[in-house]
């Protein structure tokens, strides 16, 4: 059995489907009202999964607020293990957005050690790592074969917090999610190539627009951060999601009679 097989059967399904939908509270959101709001947005939403800072605390609290898998993200492995006591499905290095503002990037070498010494620390936990969105597309592809070579069992993209859109609207959108859907299509294809059955999820700047488009590209799911955790109310935060989780559904339900033709 791998480990993917040891998630939860929805969770499982929905990757299988291509219809997974996590939503990001951030890395270094450590705000117990604000991870509740939107761990409880994400539950009555229809998200999948939820990915949190990484504190035992949160987990329990999140676990409690959403009643779906929990997710945790930090660029420090020896905080993992803590938490996937406390109830964590799945451990995962970045996302790394929150760095680059303060100039803070992460080299494919510092990714990778990262990795293995998340997947020394705990063997068999189901193991996330975000792909740095500022290395070159070629390098991102090789990054993500690497990182399955050492056990990674999830690769993420990102990259949205540093595109800077110049279109009102639907364009702006699309402009916003560039960088990400980029790196999913580039990286998609380098596993497809290399017989890799290794799931991609897609982060970072999109929207209902663009979330389908991540799915069309190779995307097994799409990561959704300050779309939903930089609204101000529960209710906002809830019909996001919803939203979010309508424009999956309606591509996956298209794409099944696409192919049924």
């Amino acid at each position: 059995m791998t480990r993917l097989q040891a998630l939860p059967g929805s969770l499982q399904k929905s990757i299988q489907n291509k219809s997974l939908l996590k939503v990001i509270s951030g890395l270094n959101n450590f705000n117990p009202e604000s991870v509740f709001r939107i761990s409880k947005a994400a539950g009555v939403g229809g998200a999948d999964l939820l990915d949190i800072a990484c504190e035992p605390k949160l987990v329990e609290l999140a676990l409690e607020a959403s009643n779906i898998p929990v997710c945790v993200s930090s660029v420090e492995p020896k905080l993992f293990p803590q938490a996937v006591k406390a109830g964590a499905s799945i451990i995962e290095i970045g996302n790394f957005d929150s760095f680059y503002p303060d100039g803070r990037v992460f080299s494919a070498d510092e990714v990778l050690s990262l990795a293995i010494e998340s997947r020394s620390l705990l063997p068999e936990v189901v193991l996330s790592v975000t792909v740095p969105h500022t290395l070159p597309l070629d390098s991102q592809a090789q990054l993500a074969l690497d990182l399955i070579d050492k056990g990674v069992d999830l690769i993420q993209t990102e990259g949205g917090t540093s595109s800077s859109p110049i279109s009102p609207g639907t364009l702006g959108l699309i402009e916003k999610a560039s960088p990400t859907l980029a790196g999913t299509f580039v990286i998609a294809a380098a596993l497809k190539e290399n017989h890799c059955n290794v799931p991609v999820i897609c982060a970072s700047g999109l929207s209902e627009v663009t979330v389908p488009m991540a799915i069309s590209i190779g995307a097994n799911g799409v990561g959704i951060g300050s779309a939903v955790n930089k609204l101000n109310t529960e209710l906002a935060m809830i019909a996001t999601v919803k939203g979010l989780r309508h424009a999956l559904d309606s591509f996956q339900l298209v794409s099944t009679v696409n192919k049924s033709i």
